[in-house]
This record gives structure tokens, sequence and C-alpha cells, in this order.
């Protein structure tokens, strides 16, 4: 199933009426009860992008039996196809098991792509199957011997003089050459200890690619609070290195509460380079959403840090538009994002003190009021600020308990410019209120 979402959505017909009102931002770029995680961006021939990523379908684990794929033209309307590779259940890929499916990776070589996957399967962690698409259906599932290394997380990289790279492992990364048929290792060139926990705060999830002359590792990164929240890189002059750390690219620490890993990829597209990462829904690690940032390169090859935003690869949202209230990119305290139906995903569990944060919203040439989706749970009171609670208050709401969903019209103070935007809520013990979208007038 081949779906296209930017400001509508069309898959199902609830879908289609909540986001013909409700304008997308730009993060996430997983779409409404869509769960893609561990984002891997390549650009074919094509000139299109596609991201390579696990399908989350559960708060009680990682990951589901099958693949799907996002891919744009232009990093504004996104593409959704679904049921790639499965490895259970419809459409069995996988012949020797029937494990869920970890993060993957694709090449292509010649006129055929190679999907590479990978599953919680001791005796066989890894696999390739293959298409004449890149969006599949790939497949033919066969395993790939790692010579003994038996972990996860593959990615594949083809140099510029047509040598191809495998490259996989956790708290210790493996490289080894791959053979011409794209699914053995050359075992004569397999290194181990390319990166490690200790020396490059590796973790797992590991992404190579290279720019100009320098190579570029890019991973989960241990080094903040012993959790790999960050996407960290190390670079090198060679592909089996000697690697040297280089430091964060992002953070997605902050993202939902019960928020724990992260695991990505850059590239360059249309002559801008990104970050592809993802944060965590649901209040649990296993429910994760595929982002996007620009990011930059400083004249000896090192990436400053960037920060998780709202309007992501885009210009900030128009505070004029109705917003998705699950677009904030970060959440203090116990409130998050969860799914409200299959069509829509709202913040929820707002306690005394809890706060969400959208960077950056555009207030134009000025605002009169602000009209907000709202169910109040017990009811309570919404502080909205501009930049920082400390900064500007543009208004208070004052929400009486009403369990329906309703909109509320208030004024507030005029804003003008590009501003990050703070809800802040406050009341009695327990549940206040929940949001699904606002808009600013």
């Amino acid at each position: 199933m081949n779906v296209k979402y930017s400001v509508s959505f069309i898959s199902v017909l609830s879908l289609c009426l909540h986001l013909s009102e409700v304008v997308k931002a730009q993060n996430p770029i997983s779409p409404p009860g869509i769960y893609i995680a561990d984002p891997s961006a390549k650009v074919f021939e094509d000139g299109t992008l596609y991201v390579y990523g696990s399908t989350d379908e559960s708060t009680t684990y990682y990951c589901s039996g099958k693949h799907d794929i996002l891919h744009t033209e232009n990093m504004m309307d996104w593409h959704l196809t679904e049921n790639v590779f499965a490895s259970k259940e419809t459409n069995d890929q996988v012949p020797y098991n029937d494990a869920v499916l970890f993060a993957p990776d694709a090449i292509k070589k010649n006129d055929t792509y190679y999907l590479y996957y990978c599953q919680p399967d001791i005796n066989a962690p890894e696999g390739v199957a293959t298409s004449k698409s890149p969006l599949g259906p790939f497949t033919n599932g066969e395993k790939i011997d790692l010579k003994g290394h038996n972990q996860i997380d593959p990615s594949v990289f083809i140099d510029d003089n047509g040598t191809a790279y495998y490259v996989w492992g956790q708290f210790s990364l493996k490289i080894a050459k791959l053979n011409p048929d794209m699914k053995t290792i050359d075992p004569l060139t397999l290194q181990k200890d390319i990166i490690t926990e200790k020396n490059h705060f590796f973790h797992e999830g590991a992404y190579l690619t290279k720019r100009k002359d320098l190579y570029y590792l890019v991973y989960s990164d241990i080094s903040r609070e012993d959790k790999p929240t960050c996407l960290g890189y190390a670079t090198s002059s060679s592909p089996f290195g000697p690697y040297t750390y280089g430091g964060v690219i992002i953070d997605n620490n902050g993202s939902n509460p019960g928020n724990w890993n992260n695991h990505g990829s850059i590239a360059s597209f249309n002559d801008q380079w990104y970050v592809f990462y993802h944060r965590s829904t649901h209040g649990v690690r296993t429910m994760r959403k595929a982002c996007v940032e620009k990011i930059t390169f400083l004249d000896d090859g090192s990436i400053p840090e960037v920060e998780m935003t709202s309007q992501g690869a885009g210009l900030p949202i128009k505070a004029k538009n109705k917003v998705d209230a699950a677009s904030a990119c970060l959440l203090q305290g116990n409130v998050l994002i969860e799914k409200a139906s299959e069509a829509n995903e709202i913040l929820s569990k707002f306690k005394n003190k809890d706060a969400a944060i959208y960077k950056y919203l555009d207030f134009g040439d000025g605002i009169a009021s602000i009209k907000i989706h709202v169910k109040s749970i017990s009811g309570g009171q919404l502080n909205i600020y501009s930049d920082k609670p400390w900064h500007k208050k543009l208004a208070t709401l004052m929400l009486e308990p009403n369990k329906d969903w309703h909109t509320i019209t208030v004024p507030v103070k005029n804003e003008t410019g590009i501003h990050a935007l703070w809800f802040e809520a406050s009341g009695a013990e327990g549940e206040l209120f929940e949001i699904d979208w606002f808009q600013f007038n």
C-alpha cells in the first residue's frame, strides 16, 4: 500500500477528515497512527529519498513482523509504502523463523535492491532479501553468515570505487567487505572493535557514509546519563578506521516519558544534509516515530549538535494554521503523545506542572486569540508562553471539567515573529486534560 500525506494523509476517511483541518507539522515524518523507528535514509538514482526503518506496533515490545518505507521527493510531502517485507503471517519471506524485524538498511547494486534485516534470533540475527524496486516487495529472505559475530543492526555502504562494506554489532562494531553477490561477507576482511563503547560511546545502530574524503559512522551514543538517547558520530580517512569520536549530532532525551534509545542516519538530499532520528511516544520505549532535522558541517568536517524541533526540515510552523498538538518536540513531566484513534494522535496525561514545547512557530505580524481543541478530565489551568515560561505569558486558559472534546477560544497577548511555544499545566492531583490541536488568530 502506497499512501501520500502532507497536509492531508489519504488512507481512511477519518484520517482525511482530521488532517484536512489540522496542518501536519514537519516532525515527526511518520504519519499519525504509524510508528517507524531506526530511520536509515538512502538516496538512489531516481532522485527520491527513502527511509527504511522498523515498524513499531506495541507498548510492550519493540518493532513488528513487517517493514514499511517512508519516501519523499521534496522533504515536505511524505509517502508511506506499507508491508514491503514480512517475517511472519501474510507475505512471510523469512522461512527459518517468525521473529520480529529490528532495524534494517538497504542498498542498490546494478539493477537489484538489497534489504538487510535483523531479528532477535541468536542463531540467525541478520539476513538479506531482494527486489527490483526500492519500494519492494522484498522477497526470499536468506541468512547472512556473520562468522560467529552474531549481533544485530546491519548497515551497508558502497564506496566510490564500488567496494561494498557490511557494518554491524552492539557495543563493539564489526566491519567486513561484502562479496560481489551482496549476500555474503569476505571473512578475510572482517575486523572488530572498529568503534567501542569505551572509546566512542558506541551502543548500537551504526550507519556508515562518506562526505568528501571523510568516512562517518553515525550511531546510538551512550555518552549522556548512560542512556543511548544521542546520535553520535566518529570519523576516519578509511572505512576500517581508526575512527575519532566527533560528538553528539542530536539527543532525543525529553521527547517523551519513558524514552530510551535513538537510532538513525545522515544523508544529503538536494544539496542539504539532514539527520534522521526517532522520538518516543506513549510514555514507553517501544513506540517511536521517525523525525528529521537539518545539519551543517564545519570546515574540519565536524557536525555541530542540533536540537529537536517541531518544524523539522521545513520553515517554522505558521501559528495561524491549525497545529497538531502531537507535534510537540519536548515534553516535561507526565504528559505524553499517544494514539487517540487510527487517524489521530493527541497530547495526553497532562498533570500539574507538566509542559509541552513546540519549536518553532511563526506568529507573523501578530495574533489576537487562540483556539484549542481540548478534553478536560478534571479541569485545570493551561498557561501559554512565548519562548520560555519566564519570558512572555500569552494567555491563561481556565479549563472546567468536560470529558467531551470541545473547542475553547480565548484572547492572547500579541506576539510577532518566530518563537518557541510552551504549554504549561497547573491544577489539582491527577490527570487534568488532553489537547488535540490549537490555532492562533
